[in-house]
């Protein structure tokens, strides 16, 4: 009888777990609506970014992603024992990092992978408005870094601070709800510019003093191949945050508002 009960045992638990897993992926009414605005970001930066004249009205958002893709170069330096020198953005879209030592293989992808992992994180937590909240701060740790590191770079100064005054501003609206909708639309064009660089700059148009040219010299492939991988990859991390924040945060609007009053809380 022992085995019986034992097996019934085990149906039970692999019943309750795929029970489980299927009520984490549903999708209810708040992460319905989530989901539609994050396909209209999607559809807004696609237009603005190749309509004449308008398109300068996402610049703002294109230097703090360039931001980002610049700090996962120096944190990841920072992390296999280089020196980050300073950070700077440049007006017309660009930005270097120059640093010393580090495992360069590491290092180079870095920005394009790193770039679109906070952009998955941002997307992540942009499906709740406490873990929003929590993004941020985390957000303004990293900002604060990068301003040490760009000290002498008026543009990332001013980028960085207008950005954490978003940010700040958003949390006084409706107890953070507005955060939320800033956070998730941050992540989006942070995701959508990694895998938009990535192919501008090494599969549509080869540019040979990209990051991928670099680490193709020195460890082989080609930059166009090493391009490809990185886009690809960068499509995972966006898709595994649309799938943890549904799995994670099933809570309705009135909930979120709720929870978020008790997390530091604001008028």
């Amino acid at each position: 009888m022992a085995p019986y009960y034992q097996l019934l045992g085990k149906r039970v638990l692999e019943a309750a777990e795929t029970h489980v897993h299927r009520r984490d992926l549903t999708v209810n009414h708040t992460q319905s609506v989530t989901l539609g605005v994050m396909g209209a970001y999607v559809v807004v930066i696609a237009l603005l970014w190749n309509l004449p004249y308008v398109r300068w009205s996402l610049w703002p958002f294109k230097m703090l992603v360039i931001a980002f893709h610049e700090f996962g170069h120096a944190i990841m330096a920072c992390c296999t024992g280089g020196r980050v020198k300073s950070i700077e953005l440049d007006p017309h879209e660009g930005g270097v990092t120059r640093m010393q030592g580090g495992i360069s293989a590491i290092t180079l992808p870095a920005g394009y992978l790193g770039s679109s992992i906070i952009g998955a994180l941002l997307i992540f937590a942009g499906f709740n408005i406490v873990a929003s909240k929590v993004a941020s701060i985390v957000l303004g740790v990293c900002f604060l870094l990068t301003l040490w590191w760009a000290r002498r770079d008026w543009l990332t100064i001013v980028t960085v601070l207008l950005a954490v005054g978003l940010l700040v501003a958003c949390w006084f609206i409706a107890h953070g709800e507005a955060l939320r909708w800033v956070v998730l639309f941050i992540g989006v064009m942070s995701a959508l510019y990694s895998v938009w660089d990535i192919c501008d700059d090494l599969i549509i148009r080869k540019v040979n003093t990209s990051d991928a040219s670099v680490f193709a010299q020195r460890y082989g492939g080609s930059s166009r191949c090493w391009g490809v991988i990185w886009s690809l990859i960068s499509i995972l991390f966006m898709a595994i945050g649309i799938i943890g924040g549904i799995a994670a945060f099933p809570e309705n609007f009135q909930e979120q508002q709720d929870d978020s009053k008790k997390f530091i809380p604001t008028i």
